[in-house]
């Protein structure tokens, strides 16, 4: 009995050249995204002599985040958290409106193999000479095209591991040092595993990553509705199909061209795919043909299945703004919009200086001999200014009560360095006499005040007594 094969071979694919609108704007996503991705570690931004002058900064050591003007403390983390949620909903957004748009054109994986496709063309030919290389022995002339290939992706792949790197440290310094053979082996391994997986995905698995690895095209269902545009075949006036022309036969001729630009390999007149990632090149590649042939553009289009019945009817498509502007893409924008104007609202009101009280419970609170009752807080202050800062600290209550500072001769002046947290102890005292000695509980409000620029922030907490 013969056991049926349940694994199948890649079969590769080699997506042909293509000019036309959307393959233009795809090369220019695809210089923007990587110009991006590739120099922003190397553009500066002054801070000041203390801290690092990298417009975009992850300083793990010192736990912070700098991005141009904004830095970014551990304790605030939520802005990161609030990011991560805009982009989500961002990508729901936008494939709920046009599909598959973030696959198609931005995801890195997307870009990347439109790079080495594009170094492979460069080096191998087009499409009908990469199919022949393909299938060819290996003889020198395969050997050095192959080999010249692989070196200009592994080159990619060093260079898009050299420059993640770049943004978890200042990058001159690091450059010098992976040059030196002086860099910390993290920062070896970290480029040698980016490479390899750079090279791997973007030059041998390419579709496969988005089938087989990417949730994705499993999640863009739930997304996507039947006013959603996508990349879709007019069927209804391309069938029936043939390369003969004759009377009543649809406007495509069979020419595969729209299957033969896809780097996913799919054919579009199939209908939705899992595969497809609306990449748009198909629409390119049949405008082409239909012009040369003498018939109106649009038999592969950005269509709406709700316009189907009026289009096969002959009436024309609603105005794309009606399909991308509905209920559903209205909620997501006024979600994305909300949090994005929440958490600008917290940057701009955020203060230089933040204070932090926290009374010591153990005891709750202390006699001493002369029946004074003391408690005793930790007041942590940050000071987020790039210099050093001297504060004043004091307190607010309607009842008398003394502060003093531990190890500060009765000074209630104290400096923070810059950029750095100090945790001071602080004695609050009520006299035998005050009655705040007495009362179970008195409100009081710690107030730091930088004695330079006069910024002040605040606490509120409370004293405790001994009740008689």
């Amino acid at each position: 009995m013969n056991t049926p094969k349940l694994y199948a071979a890649r079969e590769p694919i080699f997506p042909r050249r293509v000019s036309g609108t959307f393959r233009r704007f795809k090369w220019w996503i695809m210089i923007v995204t990587l110009g991006i991705y590739y120099l922003t570690p190397w553009i500066r931004w002054d801070r000041g002599p203390n801290l690092p002058d990298q417009a975009v900064l992850i300083d793990m050591a010192n736990r912070r985040f700098y991005f141009f003007w904004i830095e970014i403390w551990p304790h605030e983390f939520y802005f990161v958290a609030g990011l991560l949620i805009m982009a989500g909903l961002g990508l729901f957004l936008f494939t709920s409106a046009l599909g598959r748009v973030w696959c198609g054109y931005t995801c890195p994986q997307t870009v990347w193999t439109d790079l080495y496709i594009l170094v492979e063309r460069w080096i191998e030919g087009d499409r009908n000479a990469r199919v022949r290389l393909h299938r060819a022995k290996w003889d020198f002339h395969k050997w050095r095209l192959r080999l010249t290939k692989w070196l200009v992706w592994l080159l990619i792949g060093v260079a898009t591991g050299g420059a993640w790197v770049f943004y978890f440290t200042d990058a001159p310094t690091l450059f010098r040092d992976l040059l030196n053979f002086s860099a910390h082996p993290v920062a070896y391994i970290t480029i040698a595993v980016l490479t390899l997986t750079t090279f791997v995905f973007g030059g041998f698995m390419r579709e496969q990553v988005c089938i087989y690895m990417c949730p994705w095209p499993r999640i863009q269902a739930a997304m996507m509705d039947p006013d959603t545009l996508t990349v879709a075949y007019r069927e209804w006036r391309g069938e029936p199909r043939g390369k003969q022309r004759v009377e009543g036969a649809g406007d495509c001729i069979d020419c595969m061209a729209c299957v033969n630009v896809c780097p996913m390999g799919i054919d579009i007149r199939d209908g939705q795919q899992l595969e497809c990632i609306t990449c748009a090149l198909c629409i390119d590649a049949c405008d082409d043909v239909m012009e040369r042939i003498g018939k109106p553009r649009g038999l592969i289009d950005y269509l709406a299945l709700s316009d189907e019945p009026a289009e096969r009817a002959g009436a024309k498509p609603r105005p794309i703004w009606q399909h991308v502007l509905r209920l559903r893409t209205l909620i997501y924008t006024a979600l994305w919009a909300a949090i994005g104007a929440g958490l600008l609202y917290a940057l701009f009101i955020r203060s230089d200086i933040e204070l932090t009280v926290s009374p010591v419970r153990n005891p709750t609170f202390v006699v001493q001999s002369d029946g004074a009752i003391r408690n005793i807080y930790d007041v942590r202050l940050r000071n987020k200014l790039g210099e050093d800062r001297e504060f004043h600290l004091s307190l607010t209550s309607d009842e008398i009560l003394r502060i003093e500072l531990e190890g500060r001769d009765g000074q209630l002046r104290f400096p923070v360095p810059a950029n750095q947290t100090i945790l001071q102890r602080v004695y609050v005292t009520a006299r035998p006499q005050d009655p705040a000695a007495s009362r179970d509980r008195t409100d009081l409000r710690f107030w730091v005040e930088d004695i330079g620029s006069g910024e002040r922030a605040s606490q509120a907490t409370t004293f405790n007594g001994r009740v008689q």
